[in-house]
């Protein structure tokens, strides 16, 4: 069963920097175009970033120029670089295929204070 596992998250000031990093169990993240979503609270779950299998990239527009989505083949790892955060980007932040059919990991806390 595939099984998505999300790091990276923490406590970071506004205007601060996070990379997250997502890996699986069954090589899925190479094979599949991956997304990263998050959840406010409160707020449904948001696609903010995806990838293709080509390494196409397309991003949510509230965080356009502030967040790089990229995969590392040799790793099967995806990435979330997180630069310029605001509190509004305060979430828990999951990956999974664009499409979201495969099982949700537990998800890492993003909190950006002000």
């Amino acid at each position: 069963q595939v099984q998505l596992v999300e790091s990276g998250g923490g406590l970071v000031q506004a205007g601060g920097s996070l990379r997250l990093s997502c890996t699986d169990s069954n090589n899925i993240i190479n094979r599949d175009a991956m997304a990263w979503f998050r959840q406010a609270p409160g707020k449904q779950r948001q696609r903010i970033a995806e990838i293709t299998r080509t390494g196409r990239t397309d991003y949510e527009d509230s965080v356009t120029g502030r967040f790089v989505i990229s995969r590392d083949t040799a790793k099967n790892t995806i990435y979330l670089q997180m630069d310029h955060l605001k509190p509004e980007d305060t979430a828990v932040y999951y990956c999974n295929a664009i499409l979201a059919y495969y099982p949700w990991g537990q998800g890492t806390q993003v909190t950006v204070s002000t």
